[in-house]
């Protein structure tokens, strides 16, 4: 017992007070990650997520645009915090973008009737967002990239086609026609359905692929994918008129580590230094 006491006062004794005086700060002397604001085409805010190297540029630089995925928690920017790190230490910067398809409730309770409007802004975010990443210090504006994923590939086509900045594009896992995803869930006939397609068609990826100029896009779909039929991967492989590399991966629509790889080396090889 009189042990016992012994330590128990040794501990009382010890002094394991924190000076909190000292600034709350994490330096990494290696990447800078920073919460930004943009300005959206119309003004309205557009959260981001910066992710530079330490060192000075100029550096190339990547837009990335999520997927939308409600059941999982990367359903949004944070999706590809693990390209930019990754790409950090390659000398790359990123500019990680939120969507309205952040919220895991978009789909359901959007109202389908806007669904052209909608993608219309979506258009005009995605090139006001490559306006900011080419104008950032330390940004080389002639080595932009822009990837996407599942709707963001999707948007990312038509941003990529209209803008020859962009000089590598990579799609992933989006399918061919927004109409086949913008009808899911949607009690229609016929003639509603077609005319749904109608009104979509001039946004549709596989009418836009033939129109990017970059230097070289990459595709990469997944073989147990429930949303991307191989029908429309491969209509949208063939539009490309690009340099392409079309890639396909034992995963499901959320893609897997291998395919981040290979992302990861393709823009090292095509923008890099």
């Amino acid at each position: 017992m009189r042990v016992l006491t012994l330590v128990a006062l040794a501990l009382v004794a010890q002094d394991f007070s924190v000076d909190r005086r000292q600034p709350a700060a994490v330096t990494n002397r290696d990447v800078s990650v920073r919460e930004v604001t943009l300005p959206g085409p119309s003004g309205e805010p557009i959260e981001a997520t910066l992710v530079a190297p330490a060192t000075p540029g100029p550096h190339p630089a990547v837009l990335f645009v999520h997927w939308y995925g409600p059941e999982h928690t990367n359903s949004n920017r944070t999706q590809y915090v693990p390209d930019a790190l990754m790409l950090a230490s390659q000398g790359f910067t990123s500019l990680l973008v939120d969507t309205p398809w952040s919220e895991p409730s978009w789909f359901p309770t959007r109202n389908p009737e806007n669904d052209v409007a909608f993608s219309t802004d979506m258009v005009k975010r995605l090139r006001r967002a490559v306006d900011v990443l080419a104008s950032l210090d330390g940004v080389d504006p002639t080595r932009l990239a822009l990837v996407g994923h599942d709707f963001g590939a999707m948007y990312g086509a038509i941003a990529a086609a209209l803008e020859p900045r962009v000089s590598a594009f990579a799609f992933i896992a989006g399918t061919s026609r927004f109409a086949d995803w913008y009808t899911l869930g949607r009690k229609l006939d016929a003639d509603r359905r077609a005319e749904v397609y109608r009104q979509l068609a001039p946004f549709d990826p596989v009418a836009h692929l033939p129109k990017v100029t970059a230097r070289s896009v990459l595709l990469q779909f997944a073989r147990k994918d429930p949303y991307v039929t191989q029908e429309a991967a491969d209509a949208l492989i063939a539009s490309v008129q690009a340099p392409k590399d079309a890639k396909f991966y034992d995963a499901g629509h959320d893609m897997n580590r291998a395919a981040l790889d290979d992302r990861i080396r393709w823009l090292v090889t095509v923008l890099g230094k």
